[in-house]
């Protein structure tokens, strides 16, 4: 059974496309359960996050053009479209890019935390969906494995460097002092709370937590001393707002351009700063043609990003050999679980054999016959019942020129050719 890694990411599309091929949460149990269907996949899992879609699956296909073909078809997108922007692992590949993402080796942000999580998050959908099973289950606990070494052994972890920290630093550069600035804050996820710490961190005093639900605005205001709104109260919050971060779930745009063409008249035109990181976006693209209105992505955080990925790159370095080290062993202990079917299946012939051949011994000493000789016809016949197919086997592979059996039998063995028997 072979096993692949599909996906693209911020490296190969754009939010644009990404953004149509992302997965809601919602949608990951029905998802999985048609990509098994469709495309012929005996596991498989979905990791869906801002900045990559991905399916881990453990198959017997040996069209994998049938995964490209299935997300195209459910996300209506052409395939052909969908292929220029993708990408595709099998085993050894695939094995060392999900140890790769899961040590934030393949973020935009590198060596950020958050995608350990959100992998894992994925493995637990996925088994409670019962679509991982002994193959993906070895491969993503083996991972968390390696990612929770590389965290430990190397500094890839170390300084402040996240998607929220980005978003934080670039607005420390547009305003000469945060501590004046109203943050407005949408959704209350785990990048929501890393960018609400990090602006309480640069000093701003007034953030408001904007949230579907009510209860998880709450929590998050009271950490850092702000107000909890529901998102229908965004209307009078938005002409306080200096600074709009919003990251959601939500499958359309909640802001749009007229909310915001309303909040600025009443802001007089005060400049706004924005940064959408969510996929697919919460703030219509048409807001950015507003004067007053300085919007950005996750792409344009790129620049702020590799700013400070540069103070990770020497424990990169560390980090690949580990996970260098941790794939070999894993496809080390995988090949050796895959020899435990052939080696069950030999015992048992051998003990089928042998259990034969006893039985016509032990009804030839009930008829009287001599032992001596019951014991050697025993040992005669379990020597030619057991070297009597791979002797044939062997003869033909000799004379169809595969000489390589006969030195494979050597070492199986431990044999010693003739000339050096008789030295």
């Amino acid at each position: 059974m072979a096993l692949l890694a599909f996906g693209i990411n911020h490296k190969t599309a754009p939010v644009e496309v990404r953004e149509r091929v992302s997965f809601a949460p919602e949608q990951l149990g029905e998802a999985m359960s048609a990509a098994r269907d469709h495309a012929s996949l005996q596991e498989v899992a979905i990791l869906s996050t801002c900045n990559r879609t991905e399916l881990y699956c453990a198959t017997d296909l040996t069209d994998i053009r049938l995964v490209l073909e299935w997300i195209g078809r459910y996300h209506g997108l052409d395939p052909a479209e969908l292929e220029k922007c993708s990408y595709i692992y099998r085993d050894e590949e695939a094995v060392r890019h999900m140890m790769r993402v899961a040590s934030g080796l393949d973020s935009l942000v590198l060596g950020e935390p958050q995608i350990l999580g959100q992998l894992k998050s994925a493995f637990s959908v996925s088994q409670q969906a019962g679509m991982v099973g002994a193959e993906l289950g070895r491969l993503f606990q083996h991972t968390f494995s390696i990612a929770k070494q590389v965290r430990t052994e190397t500094a890839i972890g170390q300084n402040p460097v996240s998607v929220a920290y980005a978003a934080v630093s670039l607005a420390e550069h547009i305003f000469a002092d945060l501590g004046d600035s109203h943050a407005l804050l949408i959704g209350a996820g785990e990048t929501i709370e890393l960018v609400a710490r990090h602006l309480k961190q640069a000093g701003v005093r007034s953030i408001t937590v904007a949230n579907r639900t009510l209860a998880r605005a709450h929590a998050l205001a009271d950490e850092v001393n702000g107000e909890a709104i529901e998102l229908s109260a965004m209307p009078e919050a938005l002409p306080k707002a200096d600074i709009l971060i919003s990251s959601t779930a939500s499958q359309l745009p909640i802001l749009g351009k007229g909310a915001v063409e309303t909040a600025l008249k009443k802001r007089k035109h005060r400049p706004m700063f924005m940064v959408d990181i969510a996929v697919p976006r919460d703030i219509e693209p048409q807001v950015a043609d507003l004067d007053d209105v300085y919007l950005y992505t996750v792409d344009d955080l790129t620049e702020v990003i590799e700013e400070n990925q540069r103070s990770r790159e020497s424990a990169a370095a560390d980090a690949e050999a580990i996970i260098e080290a941790g794939a070999h062993a894993f496809l080390s202990r995988l090949r050796e679980l895959e020899a435990v079917d052939t080696l069950t299946a030999l015992r048992e012939q051998g003990q089928a054999i042998c259990d034969g051949e006893l039985e016509k011994a032990m009804k030839q000493l009930g008829q009287g016959r001599d032992p001596e000789q019951v014991l050697q016809q025993l040992a005669r016949g379990i020597t030619n019942k057991m070297l009597h197919q791979p002797t044939v086997q062997l003869r033909k592979a000799s004379a169809e020129g595969r000489t390589d059996l006969a030195g494979l039998v050597q070492e199986l063995y431990q044999l010693s050719p003739p000339a050096e028997r008789d030295n």
